[in-house]
């Protein structure tokens, strides 16, 4: 169990997000047979830009919930705007370093009408995310270690391991820069791992592990699986936690992360799993009721009644 006391470390990107939004589906323009020689365009009237990446994310959830989080990142030289909306949403900046030759991360994504996404990502100042150090951050009851720089993930989870501080290994898209002993060791050190259902199929096929053999490993392995909800394995047990019903799906950019902040939220009160990946598909459903990832905003009672609503059950966030 973790002190509720202490903090969360969140190692991870932060980036501006161009987010746009193409009215159809890439299923009708895509052809199967000649996706060895793709040449397609997406006409995208809607676009924006936005505050992302996964620290800076799931940072701004920890917030709603009433928790700290400090992402741990590495950002550009036209970061201004972001720390601005930081300071403004009580997020802490204390280990935000900024790389004066760097452009801060850049994510373009391209949603269609099934909500499937193809993301382009310029990683900027992420890159050298390794020049910052979990040694550096006091007071830290769990961390993440999320998709960043290649070699902060590793220096990160090695340095969480090294400290005794409990983390989760959250690959996400950074899974394709790494190998299956690479990934094996990340298991290794971590107390949790979170993946998508996508992100799972590579794990498997990357390190010839089942999830019996990683649940074996680690606390919980946690995989989810977006409409169809998400699957705890801990202790021999498959725990199915159901999904809150959103009241719109507007745009599902960032619900991982929301999910990913609940997990940090139960970890850091000592909450059962239960309780904990409700809280965690409630905030995802949240989330993805709002454009961007992090314009959604509630209060604890509000937050608390759907809880109620959503799952018969009452939840106390205090």
């Amino acid at each position: 169990m973790t002190n509720p006391n202490k903090r969360a470390l969140i190692c991870g990107s932060v980036a501006f997000d161009t987010i746009m939004v193409f009215q159809d589906r890439f299923k009708n323009h895509i052809l199967p047979d000649k996706i060895h020689m793709l040449n397609v365009s997406f006409l995208v009237p809607q676009m924006r830009r936005e505050f992302g990446g996964c620290a800076g994310n799931i940072a701004y959830n920890l917030k709603l919930l009433g928790d700290t989080g400090l992402p741990m990142a590495t950002v550009g030289k036209d970061f201004g705007p972001y720390a601005d909306w930081m300071v403004k949403t009580g997020v802490p900046t204390d280990h935000i370093k900024v790389i004066d030759s760097e452009h801060t991360a850049q994510g373009f994504v391209t949603t269609d009408l099934d909500d499937n996404q193809i993301w382009a990502f310029h990683p900027g100042a992420m890159q050298l995310s390794h020049q910052n150090e979990v040694g550096h951050a006091k007071d830290i009851g769990i961390g993440i270690v999320a998709p960043d720089g290649r070699d902060g993930m590793i220096q990160h989870a090695a340095q969480f391991a090294a400290a005794g501080i409990p983390f989760i290994f959250d690959p996400g898209q950074g899974l394709p820069m790494f190998g299956g002993d690479e990934l094996r060791a990340f298991i290794k050190q971590a107390a949790w791992v979170a993946v998508n259902d996508y992100e799972w199929q590579l794990v498997q096929e990357k390190t010839k592990l089942s999830a019996a053999d990683i649940a074996g490993q680690v606390q919980a392995l946690i995989v989810t699986r977006g409409a169809e909800g998400s699957v705890i394995h801990v202790k021999g047990r498959e725990i199915v936690i159901p999904t809150a019903r959103p009241s719109a799906v507007v745009d599902p950019t960032g619900c991982g992360d929301a999910y990913r902040a609940g997990l940090i939220h139960g970890l850091l009160h000592g909450l059962d799993w239960e309780t904990t990946g409700r809280i965690a598909s409630l905030l995802g459903a949240i989330k993805i009721e709002s454009r961007g990832t992090q314009n959604h905003s509630f209060t604890r009672a509000e937050f608390e009644q759907r809880y109620r609503a959503s799952f018969g059950t009452d939840l106390s966030l205090g």
